[in-house]
């Protein structure tokens, strides 16, 4: 058994339970789709503390105090409305966009699967990160296309996210497994009253059979730190 998370399959299905409840017409007319279930998720994720087991014993053991089982619950229930209400008011950007498979469209068959990229934007003179901008990563056939539209380019530069970017490049269709490519990227920003960044980047990728549509931190490629100095 790996190591799990008892909070993410309550908090999951206290958001399912809810919103398939609110999709029946309880929810003020509030969007019930996958990807608001996720973002409320999320919401609820980030407030409440972790309970990692990693056998059958730390399971039963979570199961043991029934009243605080139940209490949990409801403090749950309480942090996905609250989550739900918020994401309503301020839903995504690109929101109407979004479906719910959005794996389903990635080349079926052996495909290169390219590294989520993530680097971080400071001002070379100050060191303070660069915020109010945006930050393209570039091929030679124009701007990358993003693994789904959560995941977008140019991508902006937020004061709360300390200057960082992050990209997740769509697969790329291959002859067959175990095929080596390497893959030419620009990380390109211009920042006002900035010189244009300019920054090379090569990957080497292996083919794998299907494409990988779950995102992870360990397979990240991190940039060095990237600075930009005033004309």
């Amino acid at each position: 058994m790996e190591i799990h998370n008892l909070m993410e399959d309550l908090v999951v299905e206290t958001v399912n339970e809810l919103f398939d409840a609110g999709a029946k017409g309880s929810s003020g007319g509030w969007c019930t789709c996958k990807q608001c279930r996720m973002d409320v998720a999320c919401f609820v994720l980030n407030r409440v503390k972790p309970e990692y087991v990693l056998s059958s014993r730390g399971v039963a053991y979570s199961e043991t105090d029934y009243g605080e089982k139940l209490q949990r619950g409801a403090d749950i229930a309480c942090l996905v409305k609250e989550g739900w209400a918020q994401i309503n008011a301020a839903p995504r950007p690109n929101h109407a966009r979004l479906y719910g498979d959005e794996c389903q469209d990635v080349p079926a068959g052996p495909v290169f699967n390219i590294r989520p990229i993530m680097g971080r934007l400071f001002n070379g003179a100050t060191f303070e990160p660069i915020v109010d901008s945006k930050v393209s990563l570039i091929s030679e056939s124009g701007l990358v296309k993003m693994m789904d539209s959560n995941w977008t380019n140019p991508y902006p530069l937020a004061k709360n996210t300390n200057g960082t970017f992050t990209f997740w490049p769509f697969p790329v269709s291959s002859v067959e497994v175990g095929e080596r490519r390497r893959f030419a990227f620009t990380v390109s920003a211009s920042p006002d009253g900035f010189e244009e960044l300019s920054h090379y980047v090569e990957l080497e990728v292996v083919s794998e059979a299907t494409a990988v549509c779950q995102f992870s931190l360990q397979a990240v490629h991190r940039l060095q730190d990237l600075y930009v100095f005033a004309k």
